[in-house]
């Protein structure tokens, strides 16, 4: 096969040839910045030597029948979404990664995916794309799809490099990249709380502080009120946090849990289910403080337990933004993606997502907010979804979403993105792209609600 060239850092810096599907699967948690599990993942090559560009993972869809179509949509997405940014691919390299349940079947599972890599081939291969190499990566041993010579791709697969042990990982490490472990591992840090009793404090805490802010969310007075307090609240909690004493990174979300109360996280998170708060929230995107409002926004998804794990988008999307803000691309996907999974119709995660994965410079949307902050006005009409809307249009980055279009099937509310869709069961998830997808199933928008009992706003 042919070599493929990778930068592991500032272009021109550094680059390595890979040379095989040995050196290919091991340098796919380099490409993504984490550990991709139940995932297909396809790569962009560009010119003779076949370098490396964008990049798309999506969870791998379960049911059989969903593959056809979700390989139409990933190829095209992949392939107009590379022509906007570096031009058409002349190739691409996928990748499925998928452990069996019982962790002793990888031979089981490249069987079971074969019809789909090969759906995968075929829709890539309508749009005059070929696709070079297609791994399958289970159990810890890779097998390709495309090699028919059982000398150097045998039934039985060929087992993955030791980490750390080959030419990658050691340029890698040398230009300063590291795997931040398992998508499984990152998601964890921002799923809901698990403990019973934790559950139960905290839906309870949401209970009875949504029934005491619904009345005065109805009131616009009132609401604004309510938006000074949240973010006083917020800003306290994040100094909390601050003044902690830092704990090693295995015990730091636990540490952070045990610092805010359920009634304090309740009070934030149905707090920034108002647009403008959580627009203003935004703010905190730099400097010491964003650390802190990050671990805050993490936090504060861990409490969204069910029966409000809707009401996770808007601090899900926070943690996104700040991530994104920071220089931290796949923990921005990854929050971002999740953020879609609890509202797949949340726009300014839409937004973000879209913007974060096809290179908009996230300098354009921090001048805002600090213009923003700096009058003390909040950003009012001119929210975050329109500054990426705005900076688009200028032609900063060529971003799907130019103009706000109305979804198929009716709705079309100001504001409402096209949908890009959340992680699992075939939808997008953290990469360079996402694909669109029908909307089905749609649940009536102008009735929100606010914990369980009421409306809220959300966008």
């Amino acid at each position: 096969m042919n070599k493929h060239h990778e930068s592991t850092g500032p272009a021109g810096e550094q680059q390595i040839t890979l040379r095989g599907p040995a050196e290919l699967a091991d340098a796919l948690p380099y490409l993504m910045g984490f550990y991709p599990n139940d995932s297909v993942v396809m790569v962009a090559l560009h010119g003779g030597q076949g370098r490396f560009g964008g990049r798309l993972r999506l969870g791998i869809p379960q049911a059989p029948g969903e593959w056809g179509p979700v390989a139409d949509q990933l190829a095209e997405c992949l392939v107009s979404g590379s022509e906007r940014r570096e031009g058409r691919p002349d190739a691409i390299v996928l990748f499925l990664c998928q452990d069996s349940p019982d962790g002793a079947g990888g031979r089981q599972t490249m069987e079971r995916l074969k019809p789909f890599a090969q759906r995968l081939r075929t829709a890539c291969g309508a749009l005059d794309v070929p696709v070079l190499e297609a791994l399958c990566i289970s159990d810890g041993r890779y097998w390709s799809y495309c090699c028919p010579d059982p000398r150097c791709c045998p039934d039985q697969g060929n087992p993955l490099a030791m980490p750390g042990t080959t030419v990658m990982a050691a340029a890698a490490t040398y230009a300063g990249v590291h795997v931040r472990g398992t998508l499984r591992d990152m998601e964890g840090r921002l799923q809901p709380l698990r403990t019973p009793a934790a559950v139960r404090a905290q839906e309870k805490a949401l209970d009875r502080v949504g029934t005491a802010l619904l009345p005065r969310l109805l009131d616009e007075r009132a609401r604004r009120d309510v938006a000074g307090e949240t973010l006083r609240l917020a800003r306290r909690l994040m100094d909390r946090i601050e003044e902690a004493q830092p704990a090693p990174p295995a015990l730091s979300d636990a540490g952070d849990d045990q610092l805010i109360g359920s009634d304090e996280a309740a009070a934030v998170i149905l707090g920034l289910q108002d647009r403008e708060t959580r627009d203003r929230a935004a703010a905190w995107m730099e400097g010491p403080e964003a650390q802190a409002a990050l671990r805050l926004w993490r936090t504060l998804a861990r409490r969204c337990v069910a029966p409000y794990g809707e009401h996770a988008a808007a601090p899900l999307t926070l943690a996104g933004w700040v991530s994104w803000s920071t220089g931290d691309e796949p923990g921005a996907r990854v929050a971002l993606a999740l953020a879609l999974r609890a509202d797949p119709d949340y726009t300014f995660a839409q937004l973000l997502h879209r913007a974060c994965n096809e290179g908009l410079d996230p300098e354009a949307l921090r001048r805002c907010l600090r213009e923003a902050a700096a009058e003390d006005t909040g950003v009012g009409a001119e929210a975050p979804e329109a500054v990426v809307e705005t900076v688009a249009d200028r032609g900063a980055v060529p971003l799907h979403v130019r103009k706000v279009r109305p979804l198929p099937g009716g709705g079309g509310r100001r504001g409402r993105a096209p949908r890009s869709p959340g992680t699992d069961r075939g939808k997008a998830s953290p990469g360079s792209t996402s694909p669109r997808t029908p909307v089905t199933g749609r649940r009536t928008r102008d009735a929100r609600r606010y914990g369980r009992r009421g409306s809220r706003t959300r966008r």
